[in-house]
């Protein structure tokens, strides 16, 4: 079996699986892990080879995309002639290197599980709402929307929050769930800030961003988070009318965000967006030591995030 792909958490369940599998009909398998980087030539052929014991075996190459030419050659002499009672499952992450042995492994007929990479807000968003589906629980999509803002810079941070809100709620999981085991997230906060900065709610932007720098929360994150959200404004603003369904793979956005930058682009123009994106510019270099003060920075950019949402900033 081929697992294809660079998503570990993908890889790990793909292999996981498999295992279990296995060990429903032959509870007795014996597993053996095999990893490229600690790799020692003929330890494969050697792994693979018929137990004194008999038995069926499992062998799980790991990081067949970092393997050097004597673990490729005893991987190819393996697939063109495999060891009956042997599984041989072979992860490869992506890239040239190894290729010639997924190459030969897709000829011979291999089983190929695939785990791509979850980058963008839209994949995310529907890993987290197939996390929900999977365990036989509902979230609702203003639910997912603040589990991927709060914890969606890491997959596997991702994963571990669906799974604890699975474990520890019941019912339907909204938004209020969401924000009582997240809502103090870094992330999450910086949306919140941006949220009120793109509507051009000066007052509570200020406010929400007070409490998070006087919460100890590094300036940097956030104007990161203001960045994103403007760029999404300028993207979905030049998409055209289609449904966010359809735009959602083209801008590499979530539905939910599509739509949440349609509400929000009411009462913005061009110009307005363009002087804003440059304000978060210069409060970025501020805030990664370019400038005196990170604090005044980061305030100085919501501010006219707030003054341009209302018209105070065009000419």
């Amino acid at each position: 079996m081929l697992v294809s792909g660079p998503e570990q958490i993908l890889a790990e369940r793909a292999i996981a699986s498999t295992l279990e599998a296995l060990r429903s009909i032959t509870p007795d398998l014996e597993y053996i892990r095999v990893d490229m980087e600690t790799y020692e030539p003929g330890q494969i052929g050697m792994q693979c080879a018929p137990s004194l014991f008999g038995g069926d075996k499992c062998v799980v190459v790991r990081g067949a995309d970092q393997a050097g030419d004597d673990a490729q050659a005893d991987l190819l002499d393996q697939i063109a002639r495999p060891e009956p009672g042997v599984t041989l499952v072979v992860a490869h992450a992506g890239g040239n290197r190894g290729k010639k042995v997924v190459d030969a492994m897709k000829k011979s007929k291999a089983r190929v599980l695939e785990a791509p990479a979850i980058k963008s807000d839209r994949e995310k968003s529907e890993f987290a709402t197939n996390e929900f589906r999977r365990n036989r629980r509902k979230a609702t999509p203003e639910a997912i929307r603040a589990l991927v803002e709060a914890v969606g810079k890491d997959v596997r941070e991702l994963a571990s929050a669906c799974k604890q809100l699975i474990d520890d709620t019941t019912g339907v999981v909204d938004e209020e769930t969401v924000a009582t085991y997240h809502g103090g997230k870094v992330e999450a906060t910086g949306f919140r800030v941006a949220d009120a900065a793109v509507a051009g709610n000066a007052p509570e932007a200020l406010r929400l961003l007070r409490h998070a720098l006087a919460s100890g929360v590094d300036p940097v994150p956030i104007v990161a988070v203001l960045a994103v959200q403007l760029r999404q404004l300028v993207k979905v603003a030049g998409a055209g009318r289609a449904s966010s369904g359809s735009l959602a793979k083209a801008l590499g956005m979530a539905p939910w965000q599509i739509d949440r930058a349609r509400r929000a682009l009411n009462g913005w123009d061009v110009e307005a967006l363009g002087r804003s994106i440059q304000a978060v510019a210069a409060a970025d270099e501020a805030v990664k030591g370019g400038g005196r003060d990170p604090v005044y920075a980061v305030e100085r950019a919501v501010l006219t995030i707030c003054d341009e949402r209302r018209g105070h900033g065009r000419r």
